[in-house]
């Protein structure tokens, strides 16, 4: 195995580079608690200041979507592209695809992109496939460049995970520029994915919210089960950030936010999703289809007292406003809902997962009514996908509260993040 890191301190000192004729346009700072210059540098922006030679004289496959920009705004594969320095070969969307176009579960049709003519291929959820593409296009070296949120049913990571598979198999680089995670606040914490709960949402054993940028992640898919479903590990290079620690949330980094996905439309999105994520294993709306998805969660028939509840249990860093939305699509569409909306007011002290199993389990004892949602039939829930550990759903249908549903992975989460550790990269270092 072949892991580098490239560091902006150490290798390029510092000196801007120019990059296809043209320097790299300076750009305005606005974070405030962000490294040198006021901003976070992302793995893009350090990639092109040394004149993008990491990539020079390869075939390049770029997985990457919407989310792939600079603080400009521009996209990396423009950039690239038109820097004259890089030959890049071919693009592969994840879900909701390159451009963004599509919604949950889905990804875009081939097409060649019209600004550039590069080929786009479907690269969801199907590793035999990509590798079939990736020696098809000719890739010498796969790029990796998407913002992630941190958490572990978000499928862009499992498509970075499979990406590396087929790498390794084909004996392909891979380069991920790193980006920050936008609720790397807290450490680890969670439930930690069980093998037989295994899907596109969680494929391997990490905990729900894994506190790593997708470079960390990279390390520890490669180290720990790349090898055994390839055979070898991939010759891994993470281009790393400047000026990002792991304490820090995206309001922190001075970057502009693109929405990952349509329905997380903001970092405040982000930040309560791991938890509020698993009203998707519920009969009840977890927003989709109004302008704040996962943090307007209701049903029909749900009045004021869940809100009254909640905000009497003074759970940490949040506070419920009693709420009522019509979904436009999903759950509950066209039909008046009645719930909450959830709203951080501290974000030290919020913890996602544990407001959302709070939440769930406050609505079923006073609204009953709306149970768990069947994945493939009788007895295969939802929730046990999403949670990874069927212990969970089984402890709040005992009536356990949120301390003791905690108990049910506290030692799964010890285990790993003691595994977790050996592959950060900025927190380990003090950035």
């Amino acid at each position: 195995m072949s892991t580098r890191h490239i560091d902006r301190r150490t290798l390029f000192g510092g000196t801007a580079a120019v990059v296809g004729g043209a320097a790299l346009p300076a750009l305005a700072a606005s974070g405030a608690h962000a490294g040198r210059g006021g901003r976070v540098k992302t793995g893009i922006e350090v990639l092109a200041e040394a004149g993008f030679a990491e990539l020079a004289g390869q075939a390049v496959g770029v997985i990457s979507n919407p989310t792939g920009i600079l603080p400009d705004l521009s996209h990396m594969v423009d950039l690239m592209h038109f820097s004259g320095e890089v030959d890049i070969v071919a693009v592969f969307g994840p879900e909701h695809g390159f451009r963004g176009t599509s919604q949950a579960g889905e990804g875009e049709d081939y097409f060649l992109d019209p600004k550039t003519g590069i080929p786009v291929y479907n690269a969801y959820n199907d590793k035999d496939r990509m590798a079939e593409l990736l020696a098809e296009a000719g890739v010498e070296t796969l790029v990796f460049d998407i913002q992630d949120v941190g958490s572990r049913f978000y499928t862009y990571i499992w498509t970075m995970y499979l990406a590396l598979e087929a790498a390794a198999g084909l004996g392909v680089r891979f380069v991920v520029l790193d980006r920050p995670n936008p609720v790397s606040g807290a450490e680890a914490s969670g439930p930690v994915l069980h093998p037989e709960h295994a899907t596109f949402v969680g494929l391997k054993p990490i905990a729900q919210r894994h506190g790593m940028t997708v470079g960390e992640l990279a390390r520890l898919f490669n180290a720990e089960f790349v090898p055994e479903a390839a055979g070898a590990a991939a010759d891994l290079t993470v281009v790393e950030m400047d000026g990002w620690n792991g304490r820090m949330h995206f309001e922190d980094t001075g970057l502009p936010w693109v929405a990952p996905s349509p329905n997380m439309p903001t970092p405040g999105t982000a930040a309560v999703y791991p938890g509020t994520c698993l009203f998707e294993a519920t009969a009840l709306s977890e927003g989709r289809g109004t302008t704040q998805p996962f943090q307007l969660l209701g049903a029909p028939e749900i009045d004021h007292g869940w809100a009254e509840a909640l905000n009497g249990a003074e759970l940490p860093g949040a506070r419920f406003r009693e709420a009522y939305f019509k979904p436009t699509f999903s759950k509950w569409a066209g039909e008046v809902c009645g719930g909450v909306e959830l709203q951080v007011t501290d974000r030290r002290a919020f913890d996602p997962i544990r407001t959302g199993l709070a939440m769930i389990i406050e609505q079923r004892r006073r609204f009953g009514q709306y149970g768990w949602r069947e994945q493939d039939g009788p007895d295969s829930y939802w929730l046990d996908k999403l949670s990874g550990n069927r212990e969970v759903r089984l402890a709040v249908e005992e009536g356990a509260d949120v301390d003791e549903v905690a108990e049910v992975w506290a030692e799964d989460l010890a285990a790993f993040a003691d595994v977790r550790e050996e592959h950060l990269i900025y927190r380990r270092r003090g950035r």
